[in-house]
């Protein structure tokens, strides 16, 4: 009687077990078929990209899509960014100057003044550098700089992931794009993605060049494109679609720096003075100009490259005395001028 009894306990504890396992597969099921679900109701994002652009590469954990771009857009213009909630990434960063913001040197929370001067945000996508010293590598990271910045932003990232978690409309929109609370994770790749989406590639350049627009370009435009590719040694650095080597160079603003550049993050000797080759898409609304602002104008920035720059010991072998005439220096500011993109400046997609 006794082995009866514990046959049948045992064979009830197995019963017991058999139906908690079914039921937590029935559950795990579920789940993987909700999030599969969600994650076809996700479709990719459309980028906007030129065809003359070449692809370019998304890390797999934060792919694109309408829900993190959107959550991304949203926080670029969110002041609750900031220690005193009074500036937002667009503070800094205005769409019809190109996201940059027309001063010789950022100005953050408190009226701080920082270091530089804010570079503009275009085509990041096809970056592997980020800020004017390369110090960061992935696009994925780089907010973090200006939000704990002192001198920018002035909040720790996660204080400030924090007081997003607290908008219920900010946490289904986290929820939306990564299936997952708002964090610091969610708050820097949700910025990455919709400044990935940040494409300039219709100027007046490409549409001569590429869309067979060819009565478009003036004589005087002419001119300053073959000085560019040149006589002015332009194109030796800001090269290819998006004028740039992607690079660091020395182009000699100084005998001495006193701000190093790359030197600060390599330590390197040879790369004291050099600085991140920037795009000269939009150039003409990104003034003022070099990594400090000092050069106001277009034709500022000619001069000093006509002059031969200052011969500091690790300057680029291409920046020497060019002896451009008055009319050459005018035709390559024209020139320049048709790098200009004013569907970028004014694409509403970029507003909130």
């Amino acid at each position: 009687m006794l082995l009866i009894n514990a046959i049948s306990k045992t064979v009830s504890i197995v019963k017991i077990d058999m139906v908690y396992w079914f039921n937590k597969m029935v559950i795990i099921l579920i789940s993987l078929i909700f999030f599969a679900c969600q994650n076809d109701n996700s479709q990719a994002f459309e980028i906007d990209k030129p065809a003359h652009f070449p692809d370019f590469e998304v890390p797999e954990d934060n792919e694109l899509t309408p829900e993190r771009v959107e959550l991304g857009k949203r926080l670029f213009y969110e002041k609750l960014l900031s220690v005193d909630s009074t500036l937002s990434c667009q503070s800094c960063h205005f769409q019809h100057l190109a996201f940059s913001d027309g001063k010789p040197i950022a100005i953050g929370v408190h009226g701080n003044t920082g270091i530089r001067n804010t570079p503009a945000l275009i085509n990041l996508a096809y970056d592997n550098f980020f800020f004017r010293d390369g110090g960061v590598t992935r696009l994925e990271t780089q907010a973090m700089g200006p939000i704990n910045n002192e001198a920018e932003m002035g909040l720790d990232i996660h204080i400030a992931a924090g007081r997003l978690a607290e908008n219920e409309e900010y946490q289904r929109m986290a929820q939306a794009a990564y299936g997952r609370e708002m964090s610091a994770f969610v708050l820097v790749r949700s910025l990455a993605a919709f400044q990935r989406t940040l494409i300039s590639g219709e100027s007046k350049f490409d549409s001569y060049h590429y869309e067979g627009e060819n009565l478009l370009f003036s004589e005087s435009e002419k001119r300053g494109e073959a000085i560019f590719f040149g006589k002015g040694n332009c194109s030796e650095c800001h090269e290819g679609f998006n004028f740039t080597n992607f690079g660091f160079e020395n182009n000699g603003l100084y005998l001495e720096y006193e701000d190093i550049g790359r030197g600060r993050i390599s330590l390197l000797t040879e790369d004291k003075g050099k600085f991140k080759v920037p795009t000269l898409r939009n150039v003409e609304k990104t003034a003022p100009y070099m990594h400090d602002g000092s050069l106001p104008t277009l034709e500022a920035v000619i001069e000093h490259y006509n002059s031969g720059g200052k011969g500091h010991q690790n300057q680029s072998e291409f920046v020497k005395p060019l002896n451009l005439t008055e009319q050459e220096k005018t035709d390559l500011v024209n020139f320049l001028r048709t790098l200009t993109d004013e569907k970028f400046l004014n694409n509403p997609k970029f507003k909130l």
